[in-house]
């Protein structure tokens, strides 16, 4: 059926589980599939996740194999080595681009019609892989980019200015990373400007404010993952909202990783930005104007990335 809404996830470990039981929570899944090289592994997850679908909406859930993606609206890729403590997710790339070259092809053979979703890290480079490989519109290979990131700033953000974070919009853009930019111009609560809202606030918070909560986003990943061994619940929500963007058409703004042919000065590589995401993927970039810093750090945080995809042969 063209409206079924099935979900392919291609590996069991912490994120894809952890992915699978947010989205069955949500509703938003008529069939989810784990597809694992661990069939056991796989098989034993599922029964699980199906002992809790009476608190659940329906749905149906069962292990599989690649063929599975023949009639997927979305493969969501999390397979590959996971990220060590004091690693950095450049330094998985070797390993991980030849696993996405066996999984991106696979997929496609079966399936050329679905959008795949890219999580594994280096998402960004792998994003770029991924593209190259399947051969798909730029729209349908979507990386999860920096939406976890974005998070992160806003929930930092809320904390430290004392709001909802529901109220806090605010982006990180380009590398999923050590490189990725905190986007200030565009950072308001409640529709009020940042620069506005420091202004009138009794608390006067200023550039090392600022600092401090931009170098929280880009290390929280690290302190998580020496405190526990891997991140997983909040990724884990952030590809739901995803998934749901692109099953409900929902033309929702989300800075997916996705390539760039000009936008923001940049050529030729895959980033998160700001990106209309709806049915047909990520369907437009909003090329929002920068001032000059944020611009350059977001070309630098660019070149970074297309160094690695150069190294790897892309």
């Amino acid at each position: 059926m063209a409206d079924h809404r099935k979900v392919v996830v291609i590996g069991a470990g912490a994120v894809g589980v952890t992915f699978a039981y947010a989205l069955q929570i949500s509703g938003e899944a008529d069939e989810i599939v784990l597809v694992d090289l661990d069939r056991k592994r796989a098989e034993g997850e599922v029964m699980d996740l199906n002992h809790g679908l009476p608190f659940t909406p329906p749905v149906v859930i069962k292990a599989g194999d690649f063929d599975e993606c023949r009639d997927a609206r979305i493969v969501v890729v999390t397979a590959g080595a996971k990220q060590k403590p004091g690693q950095t997710r450049l330094e998985l790339v070797q390993t991980n681009v030849g696993i996405c070259r066996e999984v991106v092809t696979r997929i496609v053979e079966r399936n050329p019609s679905a959008t795949i979703l890219m999580v594994s890290n280096p998402v960004d480079v792998l994003t770029y892989v991924a593209l190259k490989v399947s051969g798909l519109p730029k729209s349908r290979v979507i990386g999860s980019g920096t939406v976890l990131d974005s998070a992160r700033f806003r929930y930092l953000l809320s904390r430290h200015c004392r709001v909802d974070s529901r109220n806090v919009h605010a982006y990180i853009l380009g590398e999923h990373g050590d490189s990725e930019v905190a986007a200030w111009s565009l950072t308001h609560i409640a529709g009020i400007q940042m620069d506005d809202c420091c202004r009138v606030c009794p608390r006067q918070c200023g550039l090392v404010e600022r600092a401090g909560i931009v170098e929280q986003v880009k290390n929280s990943a690290y302190h998580i993952i020496d405190a526990k061994g891997f991140t997983n619940y909040a990724v884990g929500l952030a590809m739901v909202r995803i998934v749901q963007a692109v099953l409900r058409n929902e033309n929702s703004i989300l800075t997916v990783s996705t390539f760039l042919g000009g936008e923001f000065g940049i050529e030729d590589v895959c980033l998160g930005v700001p990106t209309v995401v709806n049915a047909n993927g990520a369907d437009m970039i909003f090329d929002a104007p920068l001032p000059d810093g944020e611009r350059k750090a977001l070309q630098a945080s660019a070149d970074c990335i297309r160094q690695i995809i150069r190294q790897v042969g892309f």
